[in-house]
């Protein structure tokens, strides 16, 4: 596997993305075990999901153009601080005088700044790696060839972080909550939090000009390039299109396990065991795939989770659905890493961090679609109905993914410092240029630009 670049800054990064995964999934298992203990419903814990995640989508965008454009060095620390206080608030919540409306309102406070730290944690990963080149003594070209090789690393390194994460986290978590209560697992998830916010203190966004570039206008930036770079554009679109079906998942494994399967809570446990291993796997295929082509590698991916879903419509047994999961989890665990690395290629460098907002809002409004229409599917038909309706749409979407060619996309490097481009290039119009001159200057130091 290829070595992450030599850059402290970014070994800091890609440790505290892991620490704070790790602990979100010990938030995620206490409050869905809790919500459905007291409330003994399945739409209340759906609720938690989609509360979590819909209204943040709208907020994180506006949430990251305003952190970017702070001179604090503490401001993505803040934000983690942010979130350990509204956790705590949560394990106060759980563990004295349960309510539910305060509950979803807490999560949805937390989930916005839980996603907007994301994607400037992702950003920042992006700029560290390609600041790890860049004083590479070769031409221009070459270095905008190890820059993105680094990139690709980086974010490499982010997806195993997370398979760990998603091997040990719900495990531990699942252990932790019925021996020492959900408020204990939600004070680890605090614990997280803190952690992070020591590990980036020192990491912050790119030094804005705020008296010439509102958080409005540097929205505007980031809107008026994605209209004006359509294989971007499009990219994202199918992105949404395909995770909704991805996680139609959502509400169906359960019964599927159960009713279609057979196979009891146990054999639950199994078949997700069975995805994440495969997940875990395909963040080592990724990282060993630095060389290959992005569109062939988010293609492949995508399809692969779209023929496990048909699979699992049709299998017979436990064995059979765990043999196709595994398969469908290392299509899993390529997929999101392949689009990450796919927009910043296609992105500008002074435009990352409010890019990978709107790809984490895409990433929280795609699911509450694909939850409900998973959960809706289920009950007017069967679980495994469900899963060749999501298999046949994921499927469908990787002709959407081969016809957009990544791999003749604009460099990350910001165009807006780089006006004399390649033609062949896809860059920011002029407007776009003028509105990322002014809303963002970035500096040879590499400050900071993001789980």
């Amino acid at each position: 596997m290829p070595q992450l670049p030599r850059s402290r800054r970014l070994r800091q990064i890609v440790f505290a993305y892991t620490i704070n995964r790790f602990g979100t999934w010990f938030g995620y298992v206490a409050l869905s075990i809790v919500v459905f203990d007291q409330t003994h419903s399945a739409l209340a814990v759906a609720a938690l999901l989609v509360g979590s995640q819909v209204l943040s989508a709208f907020l994180v965008p506006a949430l990251v153009a305003r952190v970017e454009s702070t001179s604090a060095p503490s401001s993505l620390s803040g934000l983690y601080l942010f979130e350990a206080v509204v956790t705590g608030g949560l394990a106060f919540v759980v563990s004295s005088h349960f309510s539910l409306p305060l509950v979803l309102v807490l999560v949805a406070v937390d989930g916005t700044a839980a996603l907007a730290a994301s994607a400037l944690l992702r950003a920042a990963a992006a700029n560290s790696a390609r600041e790890s080149v860049a004083s590479l003594g070769v031409d221009e070209q070459e270095r905008e060839k190890a820059a993105q090789e680094a990139e690709r690393v980086a974010n490499a390194a982010m997806n195993v972080g997370f398979a760990i994460t998603f091997t040990l986290g719900p495990a531990l978590a699942g252990l932790t909550v019925p021996a020492f209560g959900a408020a204990t697992a939600l004070i680890i998830d605090v614990v997280s939090f803190l952690a992070c916010g020591a590990i980036v203190m020192n990491l912050r966004p790119h030094v804005d000009d705020a008296e010439t570039a509102s958080v409005q206008e540097r929205l505007r930036a980031a809107l008026t390039h994605i209209r004006q770079a359509p294989t971007l554009r499009r990219l994202l679109v199918t992105q949404a299109v395909a995770l909704t079906f991805f996680t139609f998942s959502g509400p169906v494994e359960v019964a599927y396990a159960k009713l279609s399967l057979d196979a009891g809570d146990s054999g639950y446990g199994v078949l997700v065991g069975a995805w994440g291993l495969g997940v875990t796997i395909g963040s080592i295929v990724f990282a060993r795939s630095i060389d290959r082509s992005l569109r062939l590698l988010l293609s492949a991916a995508t399809l692969a989770v779209g023929l496990s879903y048909i699979g699992w419509a049709v299998a017979p047994g436990l064995v059979v659905a765990c043999a196709i999961g595994l398969v469908g989890g290392i299509g899993n665990g390529v997929q999101w890493a392949s689009l990450i690395s796919s927009v910043q290629k296609l992105t500008p460098r002074a435009l990352q961090g409010r890019i990978m907002g709107a790809v984490e809002s895409v990433g929280a409004i795609a699911p509450a679609v694909g939850f409900s229409l998973g959960g809706a599917v289920t009950a007017l038909t069967s679980p495994r109905t469900a899963f060749l309706v999501a298999g046949i749409g994921a499927t469908l979407s990787t002709i959407a993914f081969l016809r957009i060619n990544t791999d003749a996309g604009a460099p990350a490097q910001a165009a807006a410092t780089q006006p004399e481009e390649e033609p062949s290039v896809e860059r920011l119009s002029p407007e776009a240029e003028a509105a990322a001159a002014r809303s963002s200057h970035v500096g040879s130091s590499g400050a900071m630009t993001q789980g």
